[in-house]
């Protein structure tokens, strides 16, 4: 790596971001739209590019940017690092001094575009000639913005079916009783598993993970939390409360979330004396990332895979990861940032980081069990090139649901108040699973909540346009 500057930053997740920016007056993002920049894929590039947001930490990252700084010899690039700081950015962005690019999660880029904070990056595809095609579909719908794409997915988080198959033969019971497709057997096998004493929870039978697993629970059954133009809030849908309903029972027939939560937190999450290692959970829906936590430090622990499946025995998972951006304002950098972000998101260099990390786990007598890019292409050369067939079981088993539930992710759209309306739908389970509500009531308040904040950024935006 060359001896360019870094300026290192540990930031917070804000949520006042709003009233900010607001108070700022970004204005449109129509206006600022990149189209003075000279986006070609020909064009040589120099100046300097600060980033804001991404990190050098492991090797993944490590190669790509490598990569990225060979292609662009000539510009001095200034990594801002730690989790991107939403209010610091969006105050930066409307006083005229926001970073060159940033990385940011998915979710955020709606309402980063609808207060003007980054630009179209239409200009910016064609000129570089970016193969948005390769991208998975769900993962460029969190980025696209009332038509527009504001930014370029990269990773693709999803979940899985984890437990423990020791637990589950012990009572007649297998992964397909707690991959999601029976509820009936979902309740069952919690009731058969768990196991108390004192008033102490000692084993968790199931774990419906409340309560960022609600968007989950509730596609499984048929519903999403809100409108496919992400106008208006679906909370209250009554298969939405159900999904609720069903989720916190399960916590209920094992005495409530506040035991399960005690007995989730004080596991060994990341060590050999984990909860499935132990012996002290059943089974949960979980990101697919585990998989190589449970294999480098529990490799003989008594683990079953699946994907997790909707009511009708489908495979489903929610896509969630990480996507560039460029800050608007930043036109005599634009066209770096947008050559950066084609190298960082190309299959080849993909190949290149996914090759690093294959020697690196062989190297460690570690296995493999793949990368998901958020571009398809890149997924699919991974997979074929560097994932081997005899992997031995269960691991098998978890490199086919994690592959498997890949292609079949959901997402939800873009909008203009993304913080507002997770806050509002997280609160009304966390009243369920504090026994302040019930889960029909509580979903009513919630959908109230983040209605209010959907209709008063859709209007902010139409009156800036």
């Amino acid at each position: 790596m060359s001896s360019r500057k870094f300026r290192m930053g540990v930031w917070a997740i804000g949520i006042s971001f709003v009233s900010v920016a607001c108070s700022q007056g970004m204005g449109s993002s129509s206006e600022r739209a990149g189209d003075a920049a000279d986006f070609s894929a020909d064009a040589d590039l120099d100046g300097s590019l600060e980033i804001m947001g991404f990190g050098t930490e492991d090797e993944i990252a490590t190669v790509r940017y490598d990569r990225a700084d060979e292609e662009l010899s000539n510009v001095d690039f200034d990594l801002v690092e730690g989790e991107l700081d939403i209010q610091q950015f969006l105050t930066a962005a409307a006083s005229g001094d926001a970073p060159g690019l940033v990385y940011a999660n998915r979710d955020q880029i709606g309402m980063f575009a609808s207060r003007g904070a980054v630009i179209p990056l239409d200009a910016c595809i064609d000129g570089e000639g970016i193969d948005v095609d390769a991208f998975r579909q769900p993962a460029l719908e969190q980025v696209t913005f009332t038509g527009d794409i504001y930014g370029i997915p990269e990773f693709n988080s999803i979940q899985m079916t984890m437990a423990n198959s020791d637990l589950l033969s012990e009572h007649d019971l297998s992964i397909n009783d707690v991959n999601g497709s029976d509820w009936d057997a979902i309740s069952n096998a919690t009731e058969a598993t768990y196991r108390s004493s004192g008033g102490d929870l000692e084993v968790i039978g199931f774990d419906s993970k409340l309560p960022e697993f609600l968007l989950l629970w509730a596609k499984a059954n048929g519903a999403d939390l809100i409108s496919d133009d992400a106008r208006t809030a679906q909370l209250d849908h009554p298969k939405v409360v159900e999904a609720l309903d069903f989720a916190n029972e399960i916590y209920e027939k094992q005495g409530g979330f506040g035991g399960v939560k005690a007995a989730r937190d004080s596991a060994d999450f990341f060590g050999e004396k984990n909860q499935f290692a132990t012996d002290v959970l059943g089974a949960m829906p979980m990101e697919h990332w585990y998989v190589n936590v449970l294999n480098e430090v529990s490799s003989d622990a008594p683990i079953a895979f699946d994907s997790f499946k909707d009511r009708g025995g489908d495979t489903l998972a929610y896509a969630s990861g990480s996507a560039w951006a460029i800050p608007s304002g930043t036109e005599e950098s634009e066209a770096a940032a947008c050559r950066f972000i084609k190298v960082m998101t190309e299959t080849d260099t993909w190949m290149e980081a996914a090759q690093e990390r294959a020697e690196q786990r062989a190297d460690g007598g570690e296995l493999f069990t793949g990368l998901l890019t958020g571009n398809r292409e890149a997924d699919e050369a991974i997979r074929d090139e560097f994932i081997t067939d005899d992997a031995p079981s269960p691991w098998d088993d978890a490199i086919d649901a994690i592959y498997d539930a890949n292609e079949h992710t959901f997402s939800l759209p873009a909008n203009p108040a993304d913080a507002q309306f997770k806050t509002a739908w997280q609160d009304a389970v966390n009243r369920v699973l504090n026994g302040e509500m019930a889960p029909e009531e509580s979903l009513e308040k919630g959908q109230k909540e983040a209605q209010d904040a959907l209709d008063e950024a859709w209007e902010q935006w139409e009156d800036e346009e």
